[in-house]
């Protein structure tokens, strides 16, 4: 939705099929690399209306950028009108969330005007608590009421109300969980979210060039993607389709041809051949090995670790154990500051024998349902770290055998996801 010509494009989409009834759009992106967001210059606006009562400096490029969008597409409605009503509330209300979230609003109520669909505020049904909690089942009853109503519709995305009026946000990407909202709202056929790559890829293009994309993958290998760093569809997306069993597909708004990649609830006739969907990883962990003799037969030895961790603020990621051993795997940032105080507080509620902590380690796991078929997966994941001449920290494999997770240095991220490719996907 960055400009007139994007907004175009994806009117021809929808006008192509009427099966395509509601439109949830976000807020302009780029229009090229040097270029800002229009969501991250509300931010700058909110700052300025905190600090300065009024946002005049901050509103004016986002201003132009809609009278812009407005007179390219040809459009006949009081643009100046609009943005001045919605300046003046911005100023006069004087919350962020309700100042971020009018990206997703203008860009709505213009695109409304292009498609000659009704404009639908999502504040009046994407319900919020009062502590700005989501609120599903709230929101799937209101969702469901309003879209009855209107043969067709266009939604912002990003934000809802409280039951007071009040503007709540999800997080950033938060139009994607607005469309999974709107689709289990109407029990939809299909939920597609166009955006502007070609649906998943098998691995990080930015270290496998022209990796393969996914052509089909589950819910549940999504959510372990996403969680890994996979970052096309916001990963809190799934959830109000996989309840209604909606099968999601991601699009390339600017190849509408491509068929992209589809997400469903689970491989209806057989698990697929290939070993793996996906490989995906994250960077600056750090791991805190314990020994202790007999730990396998103190009673309580993992309460109390986790005890200690949870006094202390810190959450872990995965938690590998041996009969004498215990491994936290956390994420660094956790840990700044309180590495010291971790290791003392430990040390006095378990006593161990040794502890070790080993930090710059990255998480890199590879993923698909079709691995639980296959023997020798885990010795081919190995082997491919070993040609790439890295040492392997740890292995995990998930109880859903799923997944694999590994651990390497920070410096070997790069060519183990590439050796790791080229084992798994065929050329």
């Amino acid at each position: 939705m960055a400009d007139a010509a994007a907004m175009r494009a994806v009117a021809a989409i929808v006008s192509s099929d009427p099966d395509r009834r509601y439109v949830v759009v976000s807020a302009p992106g780029k229009r090229s690399p040097g270029d800002i967001k229009v969501t991250d210059q509300l931010f700058v606006c909110a700052r300025e209306i905190e600090t300065e009562g009024n946002c005049e400096k901050a509103f004016a490029p986002i201003a132009e950028r809609f009278r812009a969008i407005v007179a390219e597409l040809g459009l006949s409605f009081d643009i100046e009108a609009l943005l001045s009503r919605t300046r003046s509330q911005m100023e006069e209300i004087g919350e962020e969330a309700f100042t971020v979230s009018r990206g997703e609003y203008l860009s709505a109520v213009v695109f409304s005007r292009l498609i000659g669909y009704p404009f639908l505020d999502a504040a009046e049904f994407v319900r919020f608590d009062e502590e700005g909690n989501f609120d599903a089942e709230t929101t799937n009853r209101l969702c469901s009421a309003e879209l009855k109503k209107h043969a067709n519709g266009v939604i912002p995305g990003f934000y809802g109300g409280t039951q007071e009026g009040k503007i709540c946000t999800f997080s950033r990407g938060g139009s994607d969980i607005t469309g999974a909202i709107a689709a289990r709202a109407v029990l939809a056929g299909l939920y597609e979210n166009w955006t502007d790559v070609n649906g998943f890829l098998v691995t990080d293009p930015g270290i496998v060039k022209n990796a393969r994309t996914i052509e089909v993958l589950t819910y549940s290998e999504l959510r372990e993607l996403a969680y890994m760093g996979a970052s096309v569809l916001h990963s809190e997306a799934i959830f109000p389709v996989r309840i209604s069993n909606i099968p999601i597909n991601i699009r390339n708004t600017f190849e509408p041809e491509n068929p992209g990649t589809m997400i469903v609830p689970d491989y209806s006739r057989k698990i697929p051949e290939n070993v793996i969907t996906g490989v995906a990883g994250r960077k600056n962990f750090a791991v805190i090995q314990i020994e202790k003799s007999m730990m396998n037969s103190e009673i309580g030895f993992a309460r109390k670790v986790l005890s200690v961790l949870e006094e202390m603020g810190i959450s872990f990621e995965h938690m590998p154990t041996g009969i004498d051993t215990m491994s936290l795997v956390i994420e660094g940032s956790q840990l700044e500051g309180k590495i010291n105080e971790l290791i003392a507080s430990l040390k006095a509620a378990v006593h161990p024998d040794c502890l070790v902590v080993k930090e710059g380690l990255a998480l890199i796991a590879i993923v698909g349902q079709g691995m639980c078929k296959k023997s020798g997966t885990a010795a081919r994941l190995c082997s491919a770290i070993s040609r790439a001449g890295v040492n392997l920290n740890m292995i995990d494999q998930g109880s859903s055998e799923m997944n694999i997770i590994i651990s390497v240095r920070n410096e070997d991220y790069e060519k183990s996801i590439r050796s790791i490719y080229e084992e798994f996907v065929p050329a």
